[in-house]
């Protein structure tokens, strides 16, 4: 197999020394940055999403596959060159919301768009309104993911869509919500763009939500 290949099969079963060696060995063969992380990592976090959502792995397989990814994202990204552009999806900017200190699920949910080509802009845990609408005003990503693990902290996304309207930027941003407690109806009736269960979904919800706008 080739070395794109292999970084990519190392990738999929989660093997983060080999995702680093050959990540190392891509460099020193001149291969193009972009057609690593595309063709490499990009390729093989779809391959893992698509196991996940069939039932054929599970959570911890893909947090591993997950931190190889980034292991190996490590070592490339350094080699970008000015005029080398890496294909991105969108811009999501991401995190949990006030008074909730879980993270585990929202930490899946980067690394797995990170995978999938996404930017994205990770607020962390226990994240105020405001933050969340002074990041949209400074990145201004495509997507907005709001994460949840306590049916107390719930309330809180709904008050940054509340927010974002008030400072007239409601309509410039997909909202996403997810985390354990939070449903199908309980998006809807907040007014968000959307609901992703889990990461493997979030995924592919902003490609859906992408797909229709263009």
């Amino acid at each position: 197999m080739s070395t794109l290949e292999n970084i990519k099969e190392a990738t999929i079963r989660g093997d983060r020394d080999s995702a680093v060696e050959l990540s190392k060995q891509a460099i020193t063969e001149d291969l193009k940055v972009d057609d690593i992380i595309q063709k490499g990592f990009i390729a093989a976090m779809g391959v893992v999403g698509d196991r996940f959502n069939k039932g054929e792995i599970f959570v911890p397989e893909m947090l591993i596959a997950a931190r190889a990814m980034q292991a190996g994202l490590g070592i490339v990204k350094p080699y970008l060159s000015e005029d080398e552009k890496v294909t991105e999806l969108a811009t999501v900017v991401l995190g949990t919301v006030k008074g909730d200190l879980h993270d585990i699920g929202k930490n899946l949910v980067s690394m797995m768009l990170e995978g999938a080509g996404c930017v994205v802009v990770d607020l962390g845990n226990n994240v105020s309104p405001e933050r969340f609408v002074d990041a949209v005003r400074e990145h201004k990503p495509q997507f907005l993911g709001l994460s949840s693990l306590l049916t107390t902290t719930m309330p809180g996304m709904k008050l940054v869509l509340e927010k974002l309207e008030e400072a007239g930027l409601r309509q410039e941003v997909k909202v996403l919500v997810g985390g354990a407690p939070v449903t199908q109806e309980f998006a809807e009736g907040i007014g968000a763009d959307g609901y992703a269960g889990n990461a493997s979904v979030a995924v592919n919800k902003i490609k859906e939500l992408l797909s229709v706008s263009e």
